[in-house]
Parts: C-alpha cells; sequence; structure tokens
C-alpha cells in the first residue's frame, strides 16, 4: 500500500531526471522556446530548485545536448560483419531515427540555438563528427586516411547533416528513400574520387568486390546505367 511520500532524490540522480526532461522538451520544440518554468513543471519541482541544479538554462541545455551528442555519435557504430552498403544503410536508418525522434533540437543545435557558438557546444558537434568519421573508417578497414579518404568521408557526413535538416523542414521526401540515396552518395563521391586517385581507385575496388547483386551498391550502378541507356 503506497503511503503517499515522495522519495527525495539525490543530487545526481536530479540533474539526470532534469536532463531528460529537457531533452524531451527540446524534442518538440527549439530550445530557445522552452522556459526554465517549463522544465521545473515538467520535472515536478519548482523554478529555484532547477536552478540549484543548473546555474541557468544554457548549462542545463549544454548538459542535454552531451548526452544527445553520445547518442548521435554511438548510432554510427556498427559490427563490422557483412558487406559495407548494407551497414551504411543500418547507420543511415539509426542516424535518422535520432533526427525523427529529436527534430527540433537537432535543428537548433544545426542552425543555431542557445548554447551555439559556445566553445563547449562546438566541442560536442565536433565530437559527434569525429566519432562517426572514425567509425566510417573502421567500416572501410583504414587507420590513417589519406588526404583523398578524408575529403570523402568528411564531406559525406557533412551532406547527411545538411540532408537530414532539409528533410525536417516539411519532410517533403520519404526518409527511406533518403537514406537509400546517403549510402549512394557516399559510394558516388568515393567512386568519383577514384577517378583521380590510384589509392582511392584500389579502395573503391575493395569496398565492391564483395558487395551482393541486391545490395545498395548494385542498386545504384544499375540506376546509373539505367540512365545512361
Amino acid at each position: 500500500m503506497s503511503t503517499g511520500v515522495r522519495r527525495r532524490m539525490g543530487v545526481d540522480e536530479r540533474r539526470q531526471q532534469l536532463i531528460g526532461v529537457a531533452l524531451e522538451l527540446f524534442s518538440r520544440r527549439s530550445p530557445d522556446e522552452v522556459s526554465i518554468d517549463e522544465i521545473a513543471a515538467a520535472a515536478g519541482i519548482s523554478r529555484p530548485l532547477v536552478y540549484h541544479y543548473f546555474p541557468g538554462k544554457l548549462s542545463l541545455y549544454e548538459a542535454a545536448l552531451k548526452r544527445a551528442s553520445e547518442d548521435l555519435a554511438g548510432r554510427f557504430a556498427e559490427p563490422q560483419e557483412g558487406p559495407l552498403g548494407a551497414r551504411l544503410l543500418r547507420v543511415m536508418r539509426r542516424y535518422f531515427d535520432f533526427v525523427d525522434e529529436h527534430g527540433p533540437g537537432f535543428a537548433a543545435l544545426m542552425r543555431g540555438g542557445p548554447a551555439v557558438g559556445s566553445s563547449a557546444t562546438n566541442a560536442l558537434i565536433d565530437s559527434v563528427r569525429q566519432a562517426a568519421y572514425e567509425q566510417i573508417l573502421s567500416h572501410l578497414d583504414v587507420t590513417e586516411a589519406p588526404a583523398r579518404l578524408e575529403l570523402v568521408v568528411r564531406s559525406w557526413i557533412s551532406l547527411a547533416e545538411s540532408t537530414a535538416l532539409i528533410w525536417l523542414d516539411g519532410r517533403r521526401i520519404p526518409r527511406g528513400e533518403l537514406e537509400v540515396q546517403l549510402v549512394h552518395d557516399f559510394a558516388a563521391l568515393a567512386a568519383v574520387s577514384a577517378a583521380y586517385d590510384e589509392e582511392m581507385s584500389a579502395l573503391v575496388k575493395r569496398m565492391v568486390q564483395d558487395e551482393p547483386t541486391d545490395g545498395p551498391f548494385a542498386e545504384l550502378a544499375t540506376r546509373l546505367i539505367a540512365l545512361a541507356g
């Protein structure tokens, strides 16, 4: 039988609760539209108590962003098993899962929000991009990327970001099509680079040698051949 007595949270537990509440609110509206009063009400505590755990909304936003950035970076982790095209497609599906779940917060971060421009925020954004970069290199079985490969991978990560932002603005293109298209974009960027560089050419040949005929890379080839016909 419940006594009706509310359990007192410890400091870290309360901080984590506030971060979770803030993330939930930021997933529905841009962070600069969410007030401390709303966060306090959603957490079931007073406004002064929020300030007891965080000096202001900026510090709470940065803490929420840190948790979100760790989640987003983790979306690029994928077992190195099976064809590369299928692996990249699974990564893109998880990436768009995050974008779908945290749309306004993701857009505010990339386009400019209350914490954008701070050194802490910029470092978190860079950490996501670097984690994605390192994961893609691991899938390519490359430890030290030559200049052209680094250009391809970092350009593709930027393309995934901009594609997600455009998709959020009205969602006019089916999400599943964009996920496949981004995998095709990676193959296309690598192929164009291979046309100019022997090292990239060898890498691309290794990329496609184990690809199945029904995989995303083969689908791209089929589409390009159809265009030329």
